[in-house]
């Protein structure tokens, strides 16, 4: 009877669980929600004017970077992320940072260990470069040249950048 009762509720619950995670693909706002814990504060896209005065990280893979990236943005990756080149980068640690991803996951996770380092103006890019272009900012290739393509890093996530052409190899 417990058996039962337990499967009675606990199914309806997975079930949620689970349909709240495809659909939290669809919107940034709850992938962002559901993944993030916002221990980094976020900067708007509209709100963030790139000039001397901030240091923009990727936290991207390199091959990502390489297809486009914000303008004077230094690669610091993810996976590869090394503190050594960020403190000998950026000495100041009162510095005004913004890091980005994709979406602003990624991006959170090295914004912690920036703040862990010691620096203590640290932004994270809501929605990061996916969100960038969905709101018609430009992005710059290896090159340079300002770009449409992004490097959408997969099929899944591929489906939150509306606006450019989605890369998924380098």
């Amino acid at each position: 009877m417990l058996q039962k009762v337990l499967s009675f509720l606990v199914l309806p619950f997975l079930l949620l669980v689970h349909s709240h995670a495809i659909r939290a693909q669809r919107s940034l706002d709850n992938t962002l929600k559901l993944l993030n814990k916002e221990t980094v504060p976020y900067i708007q896209p509209e709100n963030l004017q790139p000039n001397d005065s901030i240091v923009l990280l990727d936290a991207r893979e390199l091959d990502e970077f390489e297809v486009s990236h914000l303008k004077g943005a230094v690669w610091v990756g993810n996976s590869d992320f090394d503190a050594d080149k960020v403190l000998q980068t950026v000495p100041q640690k009162e510095q005004a940072i913004v890091v980005y991803c994709s979406i602003g996951v990624r991006s959170e996770d090295i914004g912690e260990k920036l703040q862990e380092l010691g620096y203590t103006n640290v932004k994270n890019l809501y929605g990061g470069i996916f969100e960038w272009k969905n709101k018609n900012r430009t992005v710059y290739n290896s090159q340079g040249m300002e770009t449409d393509s992004v490097h959408a890093f997969n099929r899944l996530w591929g489906r939150l950048l509306k606006n450019g052409i989605k890369v998924y190899e380098p």
